[in-house]
């Protein structure tokens, strides 16, 4: 096995040759910093992704692709999320295919769609399913991995430098045609494999696992927890304690004998594996790169779902082991969406929603991710399936960001930015703003101002707040009703000088009606209705 330090030298070595790459072209898609944020930058401009993640088998045939484009361009999409599938780039070893690629390319340019790729690798859910024949069959050069009761599994283990080398030449491929064909910048961003994680056991059992598992945990990582000692997530943090902080041992030595050390074991071989393949792509092209999580429900265990991948508990481990990962992204299919945003919504790690379900209230989650929590871009899953797109409240809410992500962008980690989020359960929220505190409550559901079943009480309501001048705000959604109060130890009351409802057009506001009179209660507060998205710009003032 590959020693720890001359992986990271090689790391650091190809980051620096990535890094040569940018000086020579700027126009390359990148992060920058703005504020607390972290922005996407695409052609020399922030860029917030208004995205839609199509089916695993729809990329694979290109005739069926063809009716997709319009209905993508008819939800307002500016970005598609599309997997790449290493079976189709390699069907023969050391010879590529970029066939689909070209086309995912060619048809985005022509949409005016900007794209981000999901490299099917080695993994996707777990399994190895997209890899090409030649490795499926030759099982002997390229071994699996194996359960606890040494059966082989359907996963190509990540305890093999033969496996790795297969996949960091296929993935160096692709980056490299990319490079070559791309002049457009039309792709922005890529997700190296998907989903990663061991599953039906925390661990791999393999021979090369088992011997990996009685070595002494490596010292980058140990390094790593030293630094981060203060700000370690509890679940990491805990067990390291238990074992009275240990800097030298086996795993079991230092995160003490459970699934949970499985778990912990398998993320930083995860993260080593796939940072190797980052590291060979960036070298290549150093495009901005991802990897994505299948989320673990309350109360399962370490085997129960894909463990060791990217998850919030393991976090550290991921950024010890992956730093040519720039960030990790939940794939949302359960529980609360705002509490799996605040988990990878963290110093370090930007906020982007690859993967989330299809539903009515995807149109509040973008909005709240985006205004609470600077997120770079939103994806639902399987996105052309959508049913009436030019009905469905997505294709709405994706017009009106559309409008005003310049707004968004200007004001993204500057602290003059909120996102609300409110539903039947949680029906109220409240924050302050530049001196003001804001009342939001959810809009009672009107069921026969729209169509659809939004008497549901899990149906959701969202928008954003952002301070544009001295007691002047815009705010955009839908259902939402707000009341202002003084956030000041003034005794002021405040009132609304005016509600504007309009429209940006080309970064420019474009006031409409004025909403002084029944709209808005006559002065007592600023209505954004359930059955449409609007944008308003309020004017307030304080007396007494």
């Amino acid at each position: 096995m590959v020693s720890i330090i001359a992986v990271f030298l090689v790391a650091c070595l190809q980051t620096l040759s990535a890094q040569q790459a940018y000086a020579v072209d700027k126009n390359i898609p990148h992060l920058r910093q703005q504020g607390a944020a972290t922005q996407l930058i695409v052609d020399g401009k922030p860029f917030l992704m208004l995205g839609g993640e199509l089916g695993n088998s729809t990329a694979s045939d290109m005739t069926y692709m063809k009716p997709v484009w319009p209905v993508l361009s008819a939800m307002n999409l500016n970005t598609l999320l599309a997997p790449v599938y290493w079976e189709f780039i390699e069907p023969e070893e050391g010879k590529y295919d970029f066939t689909l690629v070209d086309s995912l390319l060619s048809n985005a340019l022509r949409h005016r769609m900007r794209l981000v790729l999901l490299w099917f690798g080695t993994w996707k859910n777990s399994m190895s399913c997209y890899v090409p024949l030649w490795i499926k069959k030759d099982y002997n050069r390229f071994p699996r991995a194996r359960d606890n009761n040494n059966k082989s599994l359907e996963i190509l283990t990540a305890f093999s430098e033969e496996n790795l080398q297969a996949d960091i030449l296929a993935f160096s491929a692709l980056m490299k045609h990319i490079r070559e064909v791309d002049k457009a910048h039309t792709v922005i961003m890529v997700q190296v494999e998907n989903e990663v994680g061991m599953i039906p056991v925390a661990s791999d059992f393999c021979k090369s696992a088992n011997e990996a598992f009685i070595q002494p945990v490596p010292q980058e990582l140990i390094r790593y927890l030293q630094q981060k000692k203060d700000s370690l997530q509890p679940e990491i943090k805990d067990r390291w304690a238990q074992r009275g902080f240990q800097t030298s041992g086996s795993w079991e030595d230092v995160f003490g004998i459970s699934l949970a050390t499985d778990e912990i074991f398998m993320a930083w071989h995860y993260a080593v594996y796939v940072n190797r393949i980052a590291a060979a792509g960036k070298h290549e092209y150093p495009l901005p790169m991802f990897v994505n999580a299948a989320l673990n429900r309350p109360g399962a265990k370490p085997g129960q779902y894909p463990s060791g991948g990217p998850l919030p508990h393991l976090m550290d481990i991921w950024k010890a082991g992956a730093p040519s990962i720039d960030f990790l992204a939940p794939d949302i299919y359960f529980g609360d969406v705002a509490r799996w945003c605040n988990l990878y919504h963290r110093p370090g790690n930007l906020l982007f929603i690859p993967e989330i379900m299809r539903g009515t209230n995807n149109a509040a989650y973008v909005f709240y991710s985006i205004g609470r929590h600077n997120a770079i871009g939103f994806s639902p899953f399987s996105i052309e399936s959508t049913e009436c797109p030019e009905e469905d409240r997505l294709t709405a809410a994706y017009e009106l960001l559309t409008q005003f992500s310049p707004l968004i962008l200007e004001h993204q980690g500057r602290s003059t930015m909120a996102g609300i989020l409110l539903n039947k359960t949680d029906p109220f929220q409240t924050l302050e703003l530049d001196g003001y505190r804001f009342n939001f409550s959810f809009e009672p559901l009107d069921r026969y101002a729209f169509k659809g079943n939004l008497t549901d009480s899990a149906f959701a309501t969202g928008g954003i707040i952002i301070s544009v001048a001295p007691d002047e705000f815009i705010v955009a959604g839908s259902g939402i009703i707000v009341t202002f109060e003084s956030a000041l130890a003034d005794n002021m009351n405040v009132g609304i000088g005016s509600i504007d409802e309009g429209r940006f057009e080309k970064g420019k506001w474009i006031p409409g009606s004025r909403l002084n009179g029944d709209q808005s209660h006559q002065g007592r507060h600023m209505r954004l209705p359930n059955n449409r998205f609007s944008i308003q710009r309020v004017k307030l003032y304080r007396y007494q």
